[in-house]
């Protein structure tokens, strides 16, 4: 309750959820001391497969013995997932006690709830000097408020396309405008460049970064992985080849972040990672929402043998990605679907092929959702098209044949309320 009070009250610092700036945050962090100068990170940029591809890393990390501090945004199921400490996330106490810390040391100065957060990140992490620290940028980066670092040991830029493009004027929403957002004011130390969906973006990323003296590892360049039969797959890169078992991860995209991860922390060169660390760690990874079968709980319940799925993807290029996954199954696909306003609905529901059925539902306790009844007159293309108010409701629906596998998708905010309501 303590904690529930003072997040109450530091969300009320700002009228705007959002006010991109780096300002407010540098001025908090100066009257800290600036905590941020004194810790090492791998900053992650991108639009997709940030999360994943820092809890692939972390798991090669532990496997290395090494500790590591977190930040990630936005959190599933409670703010704590954010925090991540000495690989241990910190209780509601903990959490609390911080976050009144650096409430007072505020006093009352108007910033964001994102911005105050990784300021209290920043200062609780010069607790772990030693430790490695994890990075996830959110919005964009050039003003996010965890771009107030002066240097870091490497920069990683995942899969980038379009979204949050509400943020950006009308005239400038294009993928080239999102990649200099994210990849123009990158520290100069070493930058890991993911497979991207085309190679326009690739070249578009490679153009922004020309002039940043970093050294550029860049996949199908510098690095590259193949699938193989009998669930191996090989990556190589200037350090040589690696044969890997296949990571616990559902979806063969997934590839793309756990080598992605691989070749990061093979340019951690001050660190002592080796090959047996890699291959054990990518078979380790814990990934919430993410693709993440339910195996057990109420809603698997209800959809008895069945397979059950939640995965937080909004954006047409996480869509995608999810189609190329649903169309490998040999069997009917019934999607329950929920999404935030200002998102591209029918572009992100046109990316599903061959689906049995598609049910909307209203994602709750999120203001700025679309109403699930909303959504379903939005969409043109599905003639099999439901809608009911609950994910329960949805379920119970369905008309499930043997194997049939469900997958709820549309946000990362009905994700939480799933793996909450499971």
């Amino acid at each position: 309750m303590k904690l529930h009070k003072i997040v109450e009250r530091l969300q009320k610092l700002h009228p705007k959820e959002i006010d991109l700036s780096l300002e407010r945050t540098r001025n908090l962090l100066e009257k800290l001391g600036n905590p941020q100068d004194k810790i090492d990170c791998v900053s992650v940029v991108g639009t997709n497969g940030k999360f994943s591809t820092i809890q692939a890393l972390y798991a090669i990390l532990k496997e290395a013995n090494y500790k590591c501090n977190i930040y990630t945004s936005p959190h599933i199921k409670t703010i704590n997932e954010r925090f991540l400490f000495n690989n241990k996330t910190l209780t509601d106490n903990e959490l609390a006690s911080l976050f009144s810390e650096i409430e007072e040391i505020n006093n009352g100065k108007k910033i964001t709830f994102f911005e105050i957060l990784t300021v209290a990140y920043f200062h609780y992490a010069k607790k772990y000097p030693k430790n490695i620290n994890l990075i996830e940028s959110g919005l964009f980066h050039r003003f996010d408020a965890t771009n107030i670092l002066k240097k870091n040991i490497a920069s990683i830029v995942t899969t980038i396309g379009l979204d949050h493009l509400d943020w950006l004027p009308k005239k400038q929403r294009t993928v080239e405008k999102i990649i200099f957002e994210k990849t123009s004011t990158l520290l100069n130390s070493k930058i890991i460049i993911a497979k991207q969906s085309s190679s326009e973006i690739s070249k578009s990323i490679e153009s922004t970064i020309k002039d940043n003296s970093s050294k550029k590892i860049i996949f199908n360049r510098d690095y590259s992985f193949i699938l193989r039969e009998n669930n191996f797959f090989y990556f190589e890169d200037e350090f040589g080849a690696l044969k890997l078992s296949k990571p616990n991860l559902y979806g063969d995209f997934q590839l793309e972040n756990v080598s992605t991860a691989i070749a990061t922390a093979r340019q951690l060169t001050d660190y002592k990672i080796t090959d047996e660390h890699i291959k054990q760690g990518v078979t380790k990874i814990e990934s919430i929402a993410r693709l993440q079968e339910l195996k057990f709980g109420k809603l698997k319940d209800l959809v008895k043998n069945n397979i059950l799925f939640v995965d937080g993807s909004h954006n047409p290029l996480g869509a995608k990605v999810l189609n190329q996954y649903l169309e490998s199954m040999n069997c009917r696909k019934h999607i329950i679907l929920g999404m935030m306003s200002n998102k591209n609905h029918n572009e992100y529901v046109d990316h599903f092929k061959n689906i049995k059925s598609l049910t909307t539902v209203d994602i709750p306790n999120q203001p700025n959702a679309i109403n699930g009844n909303e959504l379903k007159k939005k969409i043109k293309k599905f003639k099999n098209i439901n809608y009911k108010s609950s994910v329960e409701d949805a379920i119970r629906s369905i008309d499930l044949k043997e194997n049939d596998i469900i997958l709820i998708t549309g946000s990362l905010y009905l994700a939480g309320e799933v793996l909450n309501l499971n």
